[in-house]
């Protein structure tokens, strides 16, 4: 049987507009080593899936999974920055989703002062969403990833949550 996909003109958008309206984000993050070079991209579009953001950042020596916590915790950001009615998160990381959804515990040290701090900037946005999608649809966050590795750069501050952490050795060294 084959689905049939309707005009585009005519698909919904579970999303409101940014400045009070919803969002839809791809996050990812990366390392080169893992531990190695990392970075994370963040490409969000508001309700009429017109981009309203693209973010990107480089951590330095970092694990992928921290990278891909820095992804979250950009946006997070972004979004409560932005008055944020909802938010969607689409990652390719399983591990992300299921810890933030509470279906996986997160046994390591690092992560868990990451995923705290994630939990905490949620309460700031009344709805978030978090779905795992294939690699193939995350395309635009994960070329702002690579992006931040190849230019060892940011768009801008990294994520608050990020430079308050407790010096600890699990840190990404940040450059």
């Amino acid at each position: 049987m084959t689905r049939r996909r309707r005009p585009a003109a005519t698909r919904k958008r579970a999303t409101a507009r940014t400045s009070g309206g919803g969002l839809v984000a791809h996050i990812d993050g990366g390392a080169r080593g893992n531990p190695g070079p990392a970075g994370y991209g963040v490409h969000v579009e508001d309700e009429e899936g017109r981009v309203v953001a693209q973010l990107y950042g480089y951590l330095g020596t970092a694990t992928n999974n921290t990278a891909e916590y820095a992804a979250l915790l950009a946006l997070l950001e972004y979004a409560r920055a932005h008055d944020a009615a909802a938010l969607r998160v689409l990652s390719d990381s399983e591990l992300l989703v299921r810890q933030m959804r509470g279906e996986y515990r997160v046994k390591h040290p690092g992560l868990q002062v990451l995923h705290a701090a994630a939990r905490r900037l949620m309460t700031s946005v009344p709805s978030v969403v978090l779905e795992h999608v294939p690699r193939e649809r995350n395309v635009e966050a994960d070329a702002l990833a690579n992006r931040a590795m190849d230019l060892r750069d940011s768009s801008g501050p990294l994520p608050e949550a990020l430079r308050d952490l407790p010096p600890l050795p699990f840190q990404p060294r940040l450059a």
